[in-house]
C-alpha cells in the first residue's frame, strides 16, 4: 500500500507539469537558438533531446494506462490490486535485483 500511495503522490505532483512540458521545452529551444554560439554548451542540445524523448514516453505510458483503465472491472478503485499501476511490476523480476559479483567488484575497485 505504501508503494501505491507513493505512486499516486508522484503522479499527483508531476501530472500538472506534463501538460506544460512541451511548451517549456519549446521555450528552452527558442532561447537556446538565440544565445551566442560561444556560450552554448553542446550537452544542452542533447539534454533537450532526452527530455523530449522522456516526455514522448510519458505520453505513451499515459495512453497505455487509459486503455488499461478502460478494461478494468467496475469494482476496481484506486488502492485495489486491479487498479495499481505497479502491480505488474511487483510480479516482474527486476533486472537490477542481482548484479554479477564481478561487476560489483569492478565498481568497488574503480572507486578506490
Amino acid at each position: 500500500m505504501r508503494a501505491s500511495q507513493r505512486d499516486a503522490d508522484t503522479h499527483t505532483a508531476f501530472e500538472p507539469l506534463r501538460y506544460g512540458a512541451r511548451h517549456l521545452l519549446a521555450t528552452a529551444e527558442t532561447q537556446l537558438a538565440k544565445l551566442p554560439e560561444k556560450s552554448v554548451q553542446s550537452r544542452w542540445v542533447y539534454q533537450l533531446g532526452v527530455l523530449h524523448a522522456a516526455l514522448d514516453r510519458l505520453d505513451e505510458l499515459h495512453e497505455q494506462w487509459l486503455a488499461t483503465r478502460d478494461t478494468l472491472p467496475a469494482t476496481a478503485k484506486p488502492g485495489t490490486t486491479d487498479f495499481e499501476i505497479n502491480s505488474a511490476d511487483r510480479r516482474a523480476r527486476s533486472p537490477l535485483a542481482s548484479m554479477p559479483a564481478s561487476a560489483s567488484v569492478l565498481r568497488s575497485a574503480a572507486r578506490k
